[in-house]
């Protein structure tokens, strides 16, 4: 992303967010109370619209119900390891995430938000706005992972190694290099304690080198003058375990489309599509 653009791709994920959660309950995959605030209103109606009217559908097919299980499959390993006792949460490439918000971990879980200066501060000002003030137990830092050290910014904020932590790293992975990747997996491995993990989406390679075939794949490639945010890395399907395992984690699970559909798609969402290019990986130190 551009240095002091906030994250057009933070946005759009916050609204497909707000839209999903603006369902019923029997009919929506996610729920996030916050997601529509985060964004300006204009942006929320008109983007809101190409979701609702099927047109997103049609671009995507079945991207929109993987962002929503995305969501809702993470949030589930959040709550797990909440009630398995975890005494940090950091946040990698935050955005518009509002699960230091919306689960109870006041008092009980220090929590980071890492992200990119500028989306981070104008996600500041939009928190400030929502509760009042800045949360306390929400530790806000400031990193680029291209070109600044996870470690020394994360440690410098007060996170502690020697405390078993959870790591979400949602939406991130994709735009990074492959040596941004392995140095921040490389930094969860050797900074966390026995019992850590981390969970994260990816993108297939094979959907980067063959993206006239993965349509909303193409069409980000073809809108990055505007976001500043290229697809640069990801990972060949079916591999996902052996490459967590190669990078020192001691257990991983690859989770895919067909297994998040098989999770969550029942009753009114049968119908709906789960776009087959990505995965989600839990990997545990």
């Amino acid at each position: 992303m551009r240095k002091n653009q906030t994250s057009v791709t933070a946005m759009g994920i916050a609204i497909a967010r707000a839209v999903e959660s603006s369902k019923p309950a029997p009919a929506r995959i996610c729920y996030d109370p916050y997601a529509r605030q985060f964004v300006p209103a204009w942006m929320y109606h008109v983007l809101g619209f190409f979701i609702r009217s099927g047109y997103a559908e049609l671009r995507g097919p079945g991207v929109n119900g993987f962002l929503a299980a995305r969501e809702r499959y993470i949030d589930d390993v959040l709550s797990g390891f909440i009630a398995a006792g975890i005494q940090q949460l950091v946040i990698l490439g935050a955005g518009f995430d509002s699960r230091a918000y919306r689960f109870d971990l006041s008092g009980r879980v220090k929590t980071f938000e890492v992200d990119h200066p500028a989306t981070q501060a104008d996600k500041l000002e939009k928190v400030r706005r929502i509760f009042g003030s800045v949360p306390a137990h929400v530790t806000y830092v400031a990193v680029d992972f291209n070109t600044q050290s996870l470690a020394d910014r994360l440690l410098s904020a007060g996170f502690d190694p020697a405390r078993t932590s959870l790591f979400i790293w949602q939406g991130v992975s994709m735009y990074l290099t492959p040596a941004a990747v392995d140095a921040t997996l490389d930094f969860v491995v050797r900074n966390s304690a026995p019992g850590s993990a981390i969970v994260f989406d990816y993108l297939y390679r094979e959907a980067l080198e063959e993206a006239g075939r993965q349509r909303e794949v193409g069409n980000m490639r073809r809108y990055r003058f505007m976001t500043g945010e290229g697809l640069t890395f990801g990972i060949p399907k079916g591999t996902g375990e052996a490459f967590l395992l190669a990078r020192g984690f001691r257990a991983a699970r690859d989770v895919n489309a067909a297994d998040l559909k098989a999770a969550y798609f029942r009753g009114p969402n049968a119908w709906r599509a789960v776009v087959n290019g990505y995965g989600i990986l839990l990997g545990r130190v």
